[in-house]
């Protein structure tokens, strides 16, 4: 029997949870590690594009580094692979896939390194909302994080989850990351009673020098043993 569907008739959308691998890269300390230190790549970009920020942020560090990929890779039209956090498309079911994600990184992490006690979170442009997500809820206590080019996520901005320390980052040419956008953010996590430093620094959308020096206070401070 043959059946023909009304084409008036509107579809309704559907979801269904599903098992993706998500890929990160690991950097092990020469020696017994006392903190963790996840870093979130930007949009096109994969994570070893976050991994030598990292490694700059840690010199000389016992951290752990894993930098941590997104679950939507694609083609830029060179043919090279880049990947993504999330669009707006589910973008609700996205943050949770992705703070799940996070999580399950960061138990991985304990498992393996019992000794590191601590966890700062690093993100870079699109990569900033993830980072405050994983900061808010993988699980683990955040003692700092640091905040390159991008915004306090929208459901973060209500006090309902603790936030670490911050270090807000951004450079004084920077078209995606304006002054408004900084104002707003420091107004946020001030009215939140985060502690917040700043580093506004002569460049654009992109890791400085004056960034990492920044950074590597600010993180040692925070995740060393004291």
């Amino acid at each position: 029997m043959n059946s023909t569907a009304d084409p008036g008739t509107e579809a309704s959308v559907e979801t269904v949870a599903t098992l993706v691998h998500g890929r990160w890269l690991l950097v092990e300390p020469d020696r017994p590690p006392t903190a963790l230190l996840l870093g979130f790549h930007g949009f096109g970009e994969l994570a070893d594009d976050s991994l030598p920020a990292l490694r700059q942020l840690a010199a000389g560090q016992p951290w752990v580094l894993a930098a941590v990929q997104g679950l939507h890779p694609f083609y830029r039209r060179n043919g090279s692979i880049v990947a993504s956090w999330m669009t707006s498309l589910d973008r609700e079911l996205a943050i949770d896939d992705n703070v799940a994600y996070v999580a399950r990184v960061v138990a991985t992490l304990r498992r393996r390194f019992p000794s590191a006690q601590r966890l700062g979170c690093v993100g870079f442009s699109q990569g900033v909302a993830m980072a405050y997500r994983a900061a808010a809820g993988c699980g683990m206590p955040c003692h700092a994080l640091l905040s390159m080019a991008g915004d306090v996520p929208p459901e973060l901005r209500d006090g309902s989850r603790p936030l670490p320390p911050v270090l807000l980052c951004r450079g004084s040419e920077d078209e995606w990351y304006s002054d408004a956008k900084v104002d707003h953010d420091l107004e946020v996590l001030r009215r939140l009673e985060v502690p917040v430093e700043t580093c506004r620094f002569e460049g654009g959308h992109e890791w400085t020098e004056e960034v990492f020096a920044a950074g590597r206070s600010f993180l040692a401070e925070r995740l060393n043993p004291t």
